[in-house]
């Protein structure tokens, strides 16, 4: 007879509500990275604009971008050491990554259909050694709104006759 051994939780219900209270929505170590490095290389945006769908933790509305700045954890970030699976109730947590992933696509696709463009910051891009990379890829895809933006507008001119 095989016998399945199910991983209890090391800490009392009590305590696991005190700590998942703690897990913040907003305003992250993460979050307060990304926005420094913005506004070191010279860029402007505003913090969770609550009429945009799924309230962007930053927007740029001169690039026409919304930035999302993602756990790891709690948005499954393929490949990444830190998307890990809690053994104890399973179930639950994958109906909860599940949910997470599907709220993520919905409100991307919501964002698209108004105009705006997306990026997504993973958590494990923020580490101090990482910045450089991180400033690079988002002058890049930032530099490559402008240059679509200015495209379109000069599309739209009329020759002067």
């Amino acid at each position: 007879m095989t016998r399945i051994q199910i991983a209890m939780d090391k800490l009392s219900s009590k305590q696991r509500s005190w700590l998942m209270s703690r897990v913040k929505g907003k305003d992250t170590v993460p979050e307060k990275v990304v926005r420094s490095l913005l506004h070191n290389l010279g860029y402007r945006f505003r913090l969770h604009r609550k009429d945009l769908p799924g309230s962007p933790d930053m927007v740029l509305p001169k690039y026409n971008t919304a930035i999302f700045v993602h756990g790891c954890f709690w948005h499954r970030h393929k490949g990444c050491p830190k998307t890990t699976m809690p053994t104890a109730n399973y179930e639950y947590w994958e109906k909860k990554f599940s949910e997470n992933i599907d709220r993520d696509t919905r409100k991307e696709r919501e964002l698209r259909q108004l105009g705006w463009r997306i990026i997504i910051v993973w958590q494990c891009e923020t580490a101090t050694k990482r910045l450089g990379l991180l400033a690079d890829r988002l002058k890049a895809e930032l530099k490559l709104e402008q240059v679509s933006r200015n495209t379109e507008q000069s599309s739209n001119l009329k020759p002067i006759t």
